[in-house]
């Protein structure tokens, strides 16, 4: 993500919106860690892992939005 750790930490006290899709996205985080460290994943596994990475995407979009809209005032 093309965000600072100054901004992420002051975006996610001042934005509680922005704060759960940040906590969101580290739970996905470490969700998609352990489905790395597997050697066989099984049918099940495999699509739960891609439905994690896609909302994992679309979390990071909308904090991005959030940082270009703080950005642009």
């Amino acid at each position: 993500m093309d965000m600072s750790q100054d901004e992420i930490a002051q975006l996610t006290a001042e934005n509680p919106h922005f704060r759960m899709l940040y906590e969101q996205h580290q739970v996905f985080e470490k969700q998609l860690r352990r489905y790395e460290e597997s050697v066989y994943l099984s049918t099940q596994e495999e699509l739960e892992r891609k439905k994690i990475q896609k909302l994992k995407l679309a979390g990071k979009d909308e904090m991005k939005q959030i940082l270009a809209h703080i950005r642009a005032q």
